[in-house]
């Protein structure tokens, strides 16, 4: 598709899942919106040189050696719920610096804690999550949502790999007390 001299092309919203989550879940660990990997195959975190399913898989025995629906049902069952801040954005690419801000549409959380009323923490998988967070959702919640404790974690993201593995991991630990 070609565009006017001088105009640039539209990009298409790219869309979040549905959260991975049960009524038990304690704890929320938050991403900013799915990557091409992960929009091309339905996985949260699918790609490969992320670290999120090994993490997952020290914490709670759900590591990427699993198929993904045995990952996804032992966090479940470890009262872990994973979902997005975005519910659509423009992002040419899958940085999350590349989100375009004025696009975010943000999930409706206020209807999630609602439904998951044991949710104690909120682990956020990287600073744009939690500043997506902060900035279009913490201030529109109900005292009790807003109330929820918040942890921005180091993003599992390979683009954030200056970080150890090791350290990652020490960081992360905090949701499996």
């Amino acid at each position: 598709m070609s565009s006017a001299a001088g105009e640039l092309p539209r990009l298409v919203p790219s869309r979040c899942f549905a959260p991975l989550a049960l009524p038990c879940a304690r704890v929320l660990i938050l991403g900013s919106l799915p990557g091409r990997v992960s929009l091309a195959r339905s996985q949260y975190y699918a790609q490969a040189q992320n670290t999120f399913w090994r993490l997952m898989g020290d914490l709670f025995d759900a590591g990427p050696q699993l198929a993904y629906e045995e990952r996804v049902q032992r966090l479940l069952m470890r009262g872990v719920a994973v979902w997005d801040v975005c519910a659509a954005a423009e992002r040419p690419g899958s940085l999350d610096a590349a989100i375009v801000r004025t696009s975010v549409a943000t999930n409706d959380f206020e209807a999630f804690f609602t439904t998951y009323r044991q949710i104690r923490l909120i682990g956020f998988n990287g600073a744009t999550a939690a500043q997506l967070y902060e900035r279009h959702v913490q201030k529109y919640l109900s005292p009790r949502a807003a109330a929820i404790a918040r942890l921005r974690l180091p993003s599992t993201s390979p683009a954030h790999a200056a970080l150890p593995y090791a350290a990652k991991l020490d960081a992360w630990r905090v949701l499996a007390g």
